[in-house]
This record gives C-alpha cells, structure tokens and sequence, in this order.
C-alpha cells in the first residue's frame, strides 16, 4: 500500500503485518492482526483505519464506514492514518471526505507544505475550484515555488470554464488569471514552459489572439520548446484566426522548405493561397512581404513551388517524399472546384495518379493517399486506368496454378492496391453474381498463395494478404446483400475462420465475424471474439455496442449480464481514473490536459452507450433474479431506483460509437453518411427511452401499495400514494406516445453496409405485439388500483373491465407465442437456413411473462384480502346463494390459463432444443458455390458453433421460464 513508505513513526514495526496482509489480499487476518494491535495500544489510529479498509474489502461497509468515523473525528495529523483514511474514503467512493480529513490537518499544521499539497489534490478530485485556488495561494505563500502559484491561477481557469455564465467567466475569472500571470511576467518569474502555456490558453479564451501571438513570437516563446516546431504551430493557428494570410502563407511555405513531406502544411499553404487570392492581395514594391518572408500569391508560383519539391527530393536511399506528389493533386481538386482554367497546368489527374502507384504502389498508404483523390478521375475511364495499373504490376504465371501471381510482397501488394481501388471506383458492382464468385475464388488463391510471405511472422502479427481475404468477404456480402440468400453468411463464415487460424491477431476478421454471427443469430461464438479483440479503455464504450447490442436479444442473457457489468465497471473507474489523471497534470504542469480530461469524463458520462448498458443491466437482473414474491421491491430498491426520477442527461446524450471500425473500400456513395448517423442515433434514442420508461413503470409497479381497506381521496393524498399510481399513470401515457411516434412511421429498408451500424429492436418489439401486451398490463395495474380503493359495491364497469383485460392479456400472450413458433435452424440437402428474428421474438416474450406476473402478483395481492372479506359478511348473514362478483373467477380462470399457456411455452422450447440436437449438420452436403476444394462444404466448426449457441440460448429461456412458471401456484386466491 502507498502509505508504507510514509512510514516514519516507530510504530512502523507494528503494523508492517497488518501492510502485508492487505497487500496479499488476506482482508480478515489484516483485521484480526488489527484487533490484536489494538488491545495494546488502543491510540493507535492507523491500526483502526487499516482495520477499515480489511472490513470494506470483506464487503462490511457500514461498519468499515464507522470504524473510520471514529478516527476522523479526532481529525488526526499523523501521516499514516491519514494516508491509510485517504486510500478507504477511495475505495469508498467518496472523495469528499479526503478534504475534511486535510482541512482539519492543515488547520493543526497550518505551516506543513506537504499537508497543504495533499489538501489542494483533494479538492482536485472533487472539482472544487475556488478552494483549489484558495489552496494554491495559501501553499504559495508558504513555499513560495511557481508550480503552487501557477495552480491557483489554473484553478481560476478551472472556475471560468465550469461557470455557468459566460460573461462572468470573462469578465472576472479569466482577467484575474491574466493578471496573475503578468504580474510575474513582469518581475521576470516565468521559468518553466508550462507556465508560458498556461498564459497563452487564458489569452485564447479571452480572444487576445494578436497578444498571444506577440508572446509567441516574444522572449517567452523561446520557452516552447517541448514539442518540434511547437512556436511555429502555434504561430499558424494564431496567424488563421487573425485572418493574417500573407504570413499563414509564408510561414507555411518556410516550414514546407524545411520539411516538404508535412501534408498538414500544404493544406495551410494551399488554403492561405487562395484566401489571398480572393482579397487581390499583392506584395509591397519596397518592402519585406511580411516578417516570416516571402508570400506565395498566385497559382502559377504555388504550381512552381510545388514542383520544385518534386525536383529537390533527396538522393536514393533515403526515405521518398509521397506530400509534393500528392500536393499536386490536391491542388488540382481546389483550382477545379474553384472553376478555374489552370489545373491543366499540373498535369493530367489520371496521369499523376499512375505515377504515384509507380513510386508508391508498393506501399500500404497507396490506397489511403490516392482515395481522397478518386473523384478527379472521370467515370468513363475507370475500367481503363485499372487496366492501365494491372498492366504494370509484377505477376508471373507459375506451375502450381494457372493465375498470373507476385512473386515477393511488394509485387503483391501493388497487385492488391488495384484491387482495392477497383472495388473504390464501383468497378464490383456491375459485375454479374458469377463472376463476382470467380472473383472470391481468385481472391481467396491469391490469398492461400501469399501465405508464404508470412511464414516467419510472429502470431501477434497480421499475415501479408489478410485484405484479399476480407475482399473476397465484402464481395460475398454483396451477394448476400443482393440475393437475400443465406449461403453467402455462411461462406463468409469459413474463410474468416479458417483465415483467422493463419492470422490470429488480425481484429477485422473477428469483428467481421463478430458481425455474421450475430446476422445469423449466434451469440456464443462473439463473446470469445470480442475478449480477443482485448478491447482497451475508452474502446469499451466505441466498440462495445457490438457485444451488448446482440447478447440479451439473441437469448445468452448470462452472458448479457457479465458484458453490461464489465462495460459499466468501465465507466464508473472513469470518474476516479480521470480525476488521478487531473492530479498528475497539475504536478507535473500539463495544465492544458486538465480541460481535455473534464472534457473526455464529461464524453464518457454522457455517452450513449453508457445509458443504454446500465438500463438494460438493471432490467436484465429484475427480469433474471426478481421473483414474483418478494424480491421485486428489494431488487429496486437495493438499485436505488425511483420511477419519478429519470437521470439520463437527453440533452447531452453523445453518441460515441466508432461506426467506422470495420475497414470498407466501397464507393463512396455506399459509405455510411451523416445522415445515416444521425438516423441511427435518433433511433437508438428513442429505443433507450422506451427502454427507459419500462424499467421506470416496473418501478412504479413495485411502489404502488394496496389498502385493505377503502380509502377516501384526503387519505390517499396523505398516505402518498396517489402520487404513485398517477406516476404510473403518467410513465403509460409516455410510452404509449413514443410508441404511437414509431408505429405512424414510414417503415425503411436499412441495407447491411459493412461499416453500418446494427438496427435497434424497436421493429421486432412492435411487430411482435411485445409492447401492446406490456402496456396493456400496466393498464390493468390502473384498474385494480381503483377497484382496491372504491370497493366491490362501486365498481361494477371496472370489474367488467378488468375481466376483460384479463382475457385479453392472454390473447395477446398467444398471438406473440405465435411468433416465436418455427424452426430457428432447417438443414436440407443442399441448403441451412436460419430464423434468428425467433429468438429476438422469444426474449420479448419472456420480458413480456415477468411483468404479467409481477402485475398479477399485485392483481393477487389486492384480489386476495376483497374476497377473504366479502367471505366472512357472508358468514356472519349466513347468507349463501349470493354470488361472488366477476372479477374473482375471472382472476383464477386467467391464472389457470396463464399456467397452461406457460406451461405450453416451455414444452414447445424443450421440442425446439430436441429437434436443434437432431440435426446432424456435420453430414449435411451443401451446395458448393466455388469450385475451391476447401469450399466445398460448410466447415464443421461454424455449423457447430451457431447449433451451439442456439441450443444455449434454448436454454437459458427456457430455464427462466421454467422458474416463473413454479411462482405462478402463488397467484391463487
């Protein structure tokens, strides 16, 4: 632990042990070593707080929580039990404490550097900003060191950037900070470049650009230093804001002379360049053209310019320059989408583009450089410019097959370019379906044959011809795409399997089949790519919709759950991590880091992602673990839930999914586009919310308490529970009008894109009358609710109404079960087909079960006392043909059904799993639709693998089924 080596006191000795065992993780004998401690010397603060940190780790909180209490209230000084009070109120979650903890040190110690340090952090953890500052002052004017005081004008930054008034953040907090750090500008104080930094961010925030530039160009610029060509930077974002062209121009033009390969400086060149040529600008007679030199202000000079890169490149054996060669290109799209005459003068674009593949062809980048550039090529000459690269590549025709092949990997990868760039210009497109499958098979030689440049790769890296295996996949999901046929999947399927062996590290193939499998329904193969994909950090929440979008849905609600809690123990580490990282840009003055990182918490808390996984984790453990008889409500409220409250930030939700992790070299009009984007999210916002509101109303549902006796309208007020059943009222009515939003609709037909994002489940939740039937439940709460406070005598149309709810819940329950009827997976002769909407059908339904039972578990609750009264009146008027109202036998004639219907739904689930376990896939002969000798059949580790995980998922159902049918004997009345 970190406060061992602040051990210093001689009772290091004594509780070195009590160390030991905590680092070790043997929590209890660090307890029972700190009990004995204590006995002795029952003063010894430390030794109690170590024991509270053994009782947190061993799951006793509260009492941890006292223990260290105790302690603090005797606000102690002495650096172990501090350090030792720190690392639990951590571990505790609650930072707030650390500050007390030093405000009450430094108060006793008011002289101690170190204290007032740790105090300064702790108010760093939990965004206090105004006393950061106050303790940066207050450290300062003990030790007077420029980090303290360069804190507290940090933390005046801090202030002006979470302020919520604008104007106060400009007129007061940033002009504070300015003239703090002037102050020691002027008694010549600035020593570090951190601090020259920190001056120039309160400059940009206020919008001095023209004093931040002269600071750069100043005595204190010499100090940025850091980073190469860190002052010229900054003297070109300054000189673009400032709309100084002429010296954005030169400045650029100077850099590029020093290094010609910097594309970003061309862009800067490029964009000055013509800036100046719209405002007529022209170079003094008599003067300089500017103080950073010479000024490019016309085309034919940039055109000059350019090429004189070209001519001056460095002798051979150094590394070739690809920035002039492209510049040229670039410069061609501007002069062309400006409309003038002048590109001719640069050459043609398709000439320039050969010659690139000539020096470049050889090169990975070749396709990336050359793809922004495609759209100077004119449509009718793209068949000819490919056959004018192919006619250049190195191909020979060798002895073992009749294919003209590369015979080393830069001859391969030229080959491979053409092809890339081929697909690009929509070349695949047109092609017939067997041709298009003459192609997969060369692709797929092509790919066998390389192999052989890779034999001494390590594992952990990717084999030379990987990409003309994924070709030969998008072009099979072309097919797929356009025939509606399964077989593509599954040919897909192999060859990545089979590739994945070669090149076991490579992600596009895991999560291309991450993609297919989930296509076809089958979620248990994905878990075990997606943990050797070996995801990082912030890559949780880019890339984790993949895993959780598909796990509950698909039927693997196990696996469902440890995926939602893995992600969400992600983005709960975030709020710690990113405050430990603020500290570490405080100490070692990364000031402008300490923005970035508010800013990439706030990303995280506000993600998507995040909302959705810690929704459907919440409904998933009710649905998995909460029973009809008692552990609904202790289920919630072990959850902290409360149905009035909805804390997901709508207005600030940010969609940070990486739509793009998945490589494509389609055309450009395929690509996914903005629009599609901002689709996607709109509707997963809206699924979220639908989501949302459902585990809001099962909340209400828990809240709503019946009466055994009725009530008046004062009482019911009083009691609070009027507010509950209009919540639940209220969160109906929600529902129903984003439901009603989605059904007016059009329908749109989203084509499978590979970079495209999967649909939501708001189409099968309406089509699969899911959501009616749920909703007509929590109607039905409604209305025992009123039967229950008005009485049997009052409510003869309620009761009417609540006996047809009943029946009605029960039809729809059968029309939804209707749905999920059919085989997931036929095997014919020559074909396999899937059904995986089944299984999406098949969860709605089980969602579906629990809350009918948890409302007819109330229905019970409230029934049960009505009738065991009306009883004993009966008695006591010995009265006995009078009949029982509708409601009773409605009720019991509905759990009879209800018992039979789920009775029937697991039957039918056993059938489904026999018959997937029947199926003897391993001797089906399918169509070959490639004459390649491994294509000739479905591999059998795939056929395995989806059979597999639909068996799991047939079971997981339909043990859960399983159990609620055991509760619903509680139900009678």
């Amino acid at each position: 632990m970190a406060a061992r080596s602040h051990v210093q006191d001689p009772n290091d000795r004594r509780l070195r042990p009590i160390y030991d065992y905590l680092d070790n993780g043997n929590n209890k004998m660090a307890i029972q070593q700190a009990d004995k401690l204590l006995k002795k010397h029952k003063d010894l603060h430390c030794a109690k707080v170590l024991k509270a940190i053994g009782l947190q780790r061993t799951g006793k909180q509260e009492e941890a929580f006292a223990v260290a209490q105790e302690v603090a209230a005797l606000e102690p000084t002495d650096d172990n039990s501090l350090q030792a009070l720190t690392i639990l109120y951590r571990e505790m979650h609650r930072p707030e404490l650390v500050t007390k903890l030093y405000e009450a040190a430094v108060r006793k110690v008011p002289s101690s550097e170190e204290y007032h340090s740790h105090l300064f952090m702790a108010y760093a953890r939990v965004g206090e900003y105004k006393k950061m500052q106050q303790a940066g002052m207050a450290l300062y004017k003990i030790v007077p060191k420029n980090p303290y005081y360069f804190w507290s004008v940090m933390s005046l930054v801090m202030q002006s950037i979470s302020a919520q008034d604008e104007k106060l953040s400009k007129t007061m907090f940033l002009p504070l900070a300015q003239r703090m750090v002037e102050k020691m500008v002027k008694e010549d104080k600035i020593e570090a470049e951190a601090e020259v930094q920190l001056y120039l961010m309160i400059l940009e925030r206020l919008g001095k650009d023209q004093e931040a530039l002269e600071v750069i160009r100043g005595k204190l610029g010499e100090k940025l230093t850091s980073e190469l060509q860190s002052r010229e930077m900054k003297c070109m974002v300054l000189y673009t804001k400032l709309i100084k062209w002429p010296e954005c121009n030169a400045l650029s033009r100077k850099l590029l002379l020093n290094n010609p390969d910097d594309w970003q400086f061309y862009l800067s060149y490029f964009d000055s360049l013509f800036h100046l040529i719209d405002n007529a600008w022209t170079p003094p007679a008599d003067t300089e053209h500017c103080p950073e030199g010479p000024v490019t202000c016309f085309v034919q000079e940039a055109i000059t310019f350019v090429e004189e890169r070209i001519l001056n490149e460095e002798p051979k054996g150094s590394r070739r320059l690809r920035g002039p060669y492209l510049a040229k290109l670039e410069l061609i799209r501007r002069l062309r989408e400006r409309g003038t005459n002048d590109e001719h003068k640069l050459g043609i674009p398709e000439d320039l583009m050969f010659q690139y593949f000539e020096r470049f062809g050889d090169k990975p980048c070749c396709y990336s450089d050359l793809r922004i550039f495609v759209d100077l090529l004119s449509p009718e000459r793209h068949t000819q410019f490919i056959n004018k690269l192919m006619e250049v590549v190195p191909l020979s025709v060798t002895t073992e097959s009749d294919l003209a092949l590369p015979g080393d990997v830069k001859a391969m990868q030229r080959h491979m370019f053409v092809i890339q760039f081929a697909r690009l210009l929509g070349l695949h497109e047109t092609l017939e379906q067997t041709r298009k499958l003459r192609l997969v098979e060369e692709l797929m030689q092509r790919y066998k044959h390389a192999l052989k440049f890779g034999k001494s790769c390590l594992k952990t890296e990717l084999q030379f011809s990987d990409n003309y295996c994924l070709l030969a996949v998008h072009i099979l999901l072309d097919i797929w795409r356009q025939s509606g046929e399964e077989w593509p999947l599954w040919q897909s399927l192999a060859l990545l399997e089979k590739s994945l062996s070669n090149s076991p590290s490579n992600a596009q193939f895991k999560l291309l089949l991450i993609r297919i499998y989930c296509l076809l329904g089958a979620f248990e193969p994905v878990v075990d790519l997606y943990t050797s994909l070996d995801a990082k950090h912030v890559q949780h929440d880019t890339i984790g919709y993949l895993l959780t979008r598909y796990a509950e849905p698909l039927g693997h609600l196990a696996a469902a759950s440890q995926a939602c809690n893995f992600t969400l123990r992600f983005f709960h580490s975030n709020q710690k991590d990113t405050s430990e990282y603020i500290i570490q840009a405080y100490k070692y003055g990364a000031f402008e880091k300490i923005p970035e990182f508010i800013a990439f918490r706030n990303r995280l808390n506000n993600s998507l992602h995040f909302a959705q996984v810690r929704i459907e984790r919440m409904l998933l453990d009710l649905f998995l673990e909460a029973n009809i008889t008692n552990s609904l409500e202790e289920s919630i409220k072990s959850m902290g839930l409360c149905p009035d409250e909805d804390d997901i930030p709508w207005d600030n939700l940010r969609d940070n999914r990486d739509l793009a992790v998945l490589i494509s070299w389609d055309p450009k009009d395929r690509e996914l586009s903005e629009g599609e984007r901002k689709t996607s999210m709109k509707e997963e916002r809206i699924w979220l919310q639908v989501r949302s509101l459902t585990l809001r109303l099962i909340c209400a549902l828990a809240a709503v308490s019946h009466t055994l006796e009725p009530k008046n309208s004062e009482k019911t007020t009083e009691n609070g529970v009027t507010s509950k059943i209009e919540t639940l009222r209220t969160l109906i009515q929600q529902l129903e009008c984003v439901v009603q939003s989605e059904k007016i609709k059009d329908k749109q037909i989203v084509q499978f894109l590979v970079q495209g994002p999967p649909p939501t489940r708001m189409a099968t939740y309406l089509e699969s009358s899911s959501c009616r039937c749920q909703i007509n439940a929590f109607h039905l709460v409604t209305d025992i609710y009123e039967l229950d406070v008005s009485g049997l005598d009052e409510t003869l149309n309620v009761q009417e109404r609540i006996a047809n709810n009943f029946k009605s819940l029960l039809e729809q329950l059968r029309e939804l079960f209707n749905k999920c009827k059919g085989s997931i997976l036929e095997a014919k002769e020559t074909e396999c087909t899937t059904r995986p909407e089944l299984l999406e059908n098949l969860v709605f339904l089980v969602e579906t079960v629990c809350i009918i039972l948890w409302v007819s578990y109330y229905c019970g609750n409230v029934l049960r006392p009505l009738k065991s009264s009306l009883q004993k009146k009966k008695k006591k008027r010995k009265e006995i043909n009078i009949t029982m109202p509708i409601v009773f036998s409605s009720f019991q004639d509905y759990v009879a059904r209800l018992q039979n219907f789920l009775s029937e739904v697991v039957n039918h689930l056993k059938e489904l799993e026999s018959a997937l376990t029947a199926l003897k896939l391993e001797e089906l002969t399918l169509e070959s639709h490639s004459s390649a000798e491994d294509e000739q059949k479905f591999p059998q580790t795939v056929r395995g693998k989806v059979q597999s995980s639909y068996q799991r998922s047939l079971q997981e159902i339909g043990e859960l089924l399983r159990k609620r049918l055991d509760t619903v004997k509680s139900l009678k009345i």
